[in-house]
């Protein structure tokens, strides 16, 4: 097993340590693992970390998913717009 996993967050090819969540993965590509905004456009983190609040939703290949519940793959595209 590899240290550290590549994937793709909106574009861009990020290396993350294995195992990490795609929610610490946000957060380690240089954001506040921001993944969606108000709808007076203020940015909103994930809040709980651990999957109630829905506030990490994300695109994963293409289908949605809770980025703090999720686990970083090899070659993964997280899209973080809806």
């Amino acid at each position: 097993m590899s240290a550290h996993t590549l994937l793709h967050i909106d574009g861009h090819l990020v290396r993350v340590k294995a195992g990490s969540s795609v929610a610490a993965a946000l957060r380690m590509a240089g954001g506040m693992g921001v993944a969606r905004t108000s709808v007076t456009g203020q940015p909103r983190a994930p809040f709980c970390g651990m999957g109630v609040c829905q506030e990490c939703r994300v695109l994963v290949d293409g289908r949605r998913r809770l980025a703090c519940q999720t686990v970083c793959a090899e070659g993964m595209r997280v899209e973080t717009t809806e």
